[in-house]
């Protein structure tokens, strides 16, 4: 089955880490890129993180510094390390990837950030 399944998400205090994990099947993940995005409450989706399939790293400019993205390539999993976590963090996250001209999402992992 071809899916992604985000979790990890939580009610954190403001200052506070989380880490978010994506599994992904073997038919996304290998050989691909993956994404983080985030939805927070009345506005749009919005890319946060990119991991290309060799390992590089893209971030929007409102995490750089503070969150990091990785992968394990033996285990198909990405990963979203969330440090110094701001109350606009808030946000459902969604792991994706765009393979062969198609879209792939997970459910979403829901992100609170409390001061």
């Amino acid at each position: 089955q071809v899916q992604l399944v985000e979790s990890g998400g939580d009610l954190v205090q403001a200052g506070g880490s989380l880490r978010l994990s994506c599994a992904a099947s073997e038919s996304i993940f290998s050989g691909n890129a993956m994404d983080w995005y985030r939805r927070a409450p009345g506005k749009q989706r919005e890319w946060i993180a990119t991991i290309s399939s060799d390992g590089t790293t893209y971030y929007a400019d409102s995490v750089k510094g503070r969150f990091t993205i990785s992968r394990d390539n033996a285990k198909n999993m990405v990963y979203l390390q969330m440090n110094s976590l701001k109350l606009e963090d808030t946000a459902v996250y969604y792991c994706h990837s765009h393979v062969k001209l198609r879209d792939y999402w997970g459910q979403g992992t829901q992100v609170t950030v409390s001061s």
